[in-house]
């Protein structure tokens, strides 16, 4: 459950009243050999830096918040499967107002309108995604209540920002263009969170998302018109007990079979199903073991489009690095493994997960390595993965290294599929420096 927590640019509002100034810079190399993307070389690396101002005005119930984000790329070979995750350069990610309401000191309901940040339930649908080197913001309304016994009620309606430029060739020369926001991609959804449903500290989670794309002249789509029912439980860990989530998303709707003006519409039917249990050691590395498994449904021959779309949700919390690796995402995957994570000092921690991957469906690529077998003669076995990360924090407060490191040991469907690239198991690893002022 330790997955993505947020890195130094995750700032929260300022309690006191006035004006206060924040930010970070980072710097992070990345490397892979083995590459499994068809079509690619068998080497990438890549250079990326970002840096970020937060700038904040808080009087009484009100809160103004604005930030500029610059991510930027280098190093960069023309085979590189560089992408919007990478580059956003000189962007006001955030621009907003909020206001505070409360009645009593446990009745509170907050309200931000404009550009902002957003991380919805379990983040497996829509979250900020602060782990990448570019970021995702939202612009539209957001509202949150929560009361004195612990329920808590969301509600947002946006247009999710798309970043520009998108070309490969203005991306690898850190081009800057404005990123959009329009009625050509909206996303909605509300959730009721209550801590009293379930006996044993179990907090109940049912929720509901929607996504309505269009197409423009300059990029053909599919026109995904997605909904969502969402219902999770979960136990946080804590010293000495046994902590659980089990959460299941149900997606429907429709879609063009391709990005066509004139290509049919099909129905949607596709569901992803999150399960773990895990104990915490009461030792002095605070040690958390866990058992996890993972199901998102991929497509097959059948009428329905079937692959599950998680929409702008975080990978690393629950799967693998995204950036140039992004080898896993939910969508036709079938995962299971172990976690173990440390915490040695207030300053260290770690973990590192093993898991087992399969396709849902073998007609299907696999997940998001787009190595796929349409006769599904190469089976569903898809391999191994191993994953870990170091976060050590040099100068508590202000200066942070981070390591991750994966292996990608491919079976049957990722080596022997029609597709699949010649370079055999995928190697990734990440090094990074975070200063925050």
């Amino acid at each position: 459950m330790v997955g993505g927590a947020p890195i130094a640019i995750e700032q929260t509002l300022a309690a006191e009243p006035g004006f206060s100034l924040s930010g970070s810079v980072r710097a992070r190399y990345e490397a892979l050999d083995g590459q499994f993307r068809p079509g690619f070389a068998a080497h990438d690396d890549i250079l990326l830096l970002r840096g970020a101002v937060l700038a904040q005005w808080t009087r009484g119930a009100w809160r103004l918040t604005g930030e500029f984000i610059d991510s930027r790329a280098y190093d960069t070979d023309a085979g590189s499967v560089l992408s919007v995750g990478d580059v956003n350069t000189l962007e006001p990610m955030q621009a907003f107002v909020q206001r505070e309401f409360s009645r009593g000191e446990s009745n509170v309901a907050t309200v931000q309108i404009g550009r902002f940040r957003m991380n919805f339930g379990s983040r497996r649908l829509a979250s900020s995604g602060e782990d990448r080197n570019s970021t995702t913001t939202y612009t539209g309304l957001h509202a949150e209540m929560h009361d004195a016994h612990g329920a808590q009620w969301t509600l947002f309606y946006t247009l999710p920002e798309q970043r520009r430029p998108d070309a490969f060739g203005a991306l690898r020369d850190n081009a800057r263009a404005l990123d959009h926001a329009g009625g050509d991609l909206r996303f909605w959804g509300a959730m009721a969170a209550r801590p009293d449903l379930l006996p044993g500290g179990v907090l109940t989670e049912i929720g509901y998302a929607g996504l309505k794309e269009k197409d423009t002249a300059k990029r053909p789509r599919r026109n995904r018109d997605l909904q969502d029912f969402i219902l999770r439980a979960i136990r946080e860990p804590s010293a000495g007990s046994t902590d659980l989530e089990v959460e299941g998303i149900y997606q429907w709707g429709s879609m063009r079979r391709t990005t066509a003006a004139d290509a049919p519409r099909i129905d949607v039917s596709a569901l992803f199903v999150h399960a773990e249990i895990g104990h915490t050691f009461d030792q002095p590395w605070q040690p958390h073991l866990s058992l996890e498994a993972d199901h998102a449904s991929g497509d097959g021959p059948g009428a329905d489009y079937q692959r599950f779309d998680t929409l702008f949700g975080s990978r690393r919390q629950d799967l693998a690095p995204s950036d140039i690796y992004g080898a896993l995402a939910r969508s036709n995957l079938q995962a299971l493994g172990l976690r173990l994570e440390v915490r040695p000092s207030a300053d260290l921690e770690a973990f590192g997960t093993w898991k087992m991957l399969w396709a849902a469906n073998r007609h299907d690529t696999f997940s998001a390595t787009g190595i796929g077998d349409a006769s599904g003669a190469s089976g569903r076995r898809a391999g191994q993965q191993l994953d870990g990360r170091v976060r050590y924090w040099i100068v508590p407060g202000s200066l942070q290294l981070e390591l991750n490191a994966t292996w990608l040991l491919r079976g049957p469907l990722l080596r022997h599929a029609p597709n699949a690239s010649p370079y055999g198991d995928t190697h990734f690893l990440a090094a990074s420096a975070t200063y925050s002022f």
